[in-house]
């Protein structure tokens, strides 16, 4: 079955745009099941030439892909499921839409999509750099969506009403989405960066050591980017380290070690304390956070932890002191990752406390369980490795004196210090 955006317009498959881009933007590539959504594709095809873009159109449906394995009744043979075709189109698709960039011919994306078509949008758009306008109009559920806005920087647009073609309430979302989009273009940088970046991870309860970072690095002329230790925020900034976007990394907060570990909601997954190694820039570990694992409100917590030290950090936010036992086992995987370092690497520790709520009256005070993670790290951690052990909180000025001067004595920016790392 042979479908179109519009009367001019091809499939990616065709090799031809809709029309010639404009002289200063890309054309927008758009994402669609046209054996489900041709109508609402056809219009928002519409909305975003009124506006001066041309579209490329990449047809993700099913019955219009007839290169792919499809399930059938003959003996011994294997029967494919939609998922598995959907996946198999999303991977061959991704890889489409990477030469489209890469030739200079698409500086936008955007899809219409129910829950699968979404899932498959997330696969697609997963190579693309960050700051690529990726935009998902959407009728999933919305635990898909928090799902993919863990993994990636998609502008997502719930419908909430179904798409079943034009009507009052679809072309509202349609119009306002082809407008959205038919002003955002991505352009890759063309000149080398002028300041050094610096990666920071923070969480709330760590928040004034990150501000005494990022200000004593601006004071050194280094920009600092501050990622939220909370599960979404380490696995983008492991990304972005993976492509090579810092030259360093103050990993302050590594909390979401913890989360991985004993099971919260702000686990990294496994990525998470490896990118660095691996790319051989300098690195800052700090145990920012450790004490506690994140949750929900007070009724998602598992019954496993009833009877745990729980605090109510926000009316849907739920933290867990962690115990020695735990911290020792946060600490051993910490270690473990960090001992694959292939740059410079240092451990800083606080010896009076890890958070807000980690400090002498706090209401997850315990030394024991602290030092748990310290005698892990240097039980586990290789030789090469310095574990420098402080004589201050984590939020105090000399914690952050002493994590930003090793990093500029790292990278040749100089710099005095009040404290002896």
């Amino acid at each position: 079955m042979s479908h179109h955006c519009a009367d001019d317009q091809r499939s990616v498959r065709d090799g031809h745009l809709s029309e010639p881009a404009t002289a200063a933007l890309g054309a927008v590539a758009v994402v669609v099941t046209m054996d489900t959504k041709g109508k609402e594709a056809s219009f928002l095809a519409d909305v975003i030439k009124a506006r001066g873009r041309s579209t490329v159109l990449i047809d993700i449906g099913t019955s219009s892909n007839p290169n792919l394995a499809r399930p059938t009744d003959g003996a011994g043979a294997r029967l494919a499921s939609p998922a598995e075709l959907l996946k198999e189109i999303a991977a061959t698709t991704r890889t489409r839409v990477a030469g489209l960039l890469a030739s200079g011919e698409i500086s936008a994306i955007v899809a219409i999509a129910g829950g699968k078509g979404s899932a498959a949008f997330g696969e697609i758009v997963s190579d693309l750099p960050y700051g690529f306008p990726k935009l998902l109009v959407t009728s999933a559920r919305p635990a898909l969506l928090a799902e993919l806005a863990t993994h990636h920087d998609i502008i997502l647009y719930p419908t909430l009403v179904d798409l079943f073609g034009i009507n009052a309430f679809t072309a509202r979302v349609l119009e306002n989405a082809g407008r959205a989009i038919s002003a955002m273009h991505y352009e890759p940088s063309k000149h080398e960066r002028e300041r050094k970046i610096v990666a920071i991870t923070a969480f709330g309860v760590t928040t004034p050591a990150a501000n005494q970072c990022v200000s004593r690095l601006a004071d050194a002329g280094l920009d600092a980017i501050v990622f939220p230790a909370n599960g979404a925020g380490g696995r983008k900034m492991e990304q972005l380290i993976a492509a090579g976007e810092f030259d360093a990394v103050l990993d302050l907060t590594t909390t979401e070690l913890a989360d991985e570990l004993v099971g919260g909601t702000a686990s990294a997954g496994p990525g998470r304390l490896k990118a660095a190694s691996r790319q051989q820039i300098p690195q800052v570990i700090a145990p920012g956070a450790v004490d506690m694992v994140n949750f929900g409100p007070p009724s998602s917590v598992p019954d496993q932890f009833r009877g745990r030290r729980l605090y109510s950090h926000t009316p849907y936010t739920t933290l867990m002191r962690t115990t020695s036992a735990e911290n020792a086992n946060i600490g051993r995987l910490t270690a473990e990752r960090l001992s694959q370092a292939q740059g410079p690497a240092v451990v800083l520790w606080p010896a009076k406390g890890v958070s807000d709520y980690d400090r002498e009256g706090g209401v997850f005070w315990d030394v024991d369980a602290d030092k748990a993670w310290l005698e892990a790290i240097k039980g586990n951690l290789q030789r090469e490795i310095t574990v420098h052990e402080l004589d201050c909180h984590i939020n105090d000025p000399e914690f952050a004196e002493a994590a930003v001067t090793w990093i500029l004595e790292q990278l040749g920016q100089g710099g005095s210090s009040r404290a002896d790392v």
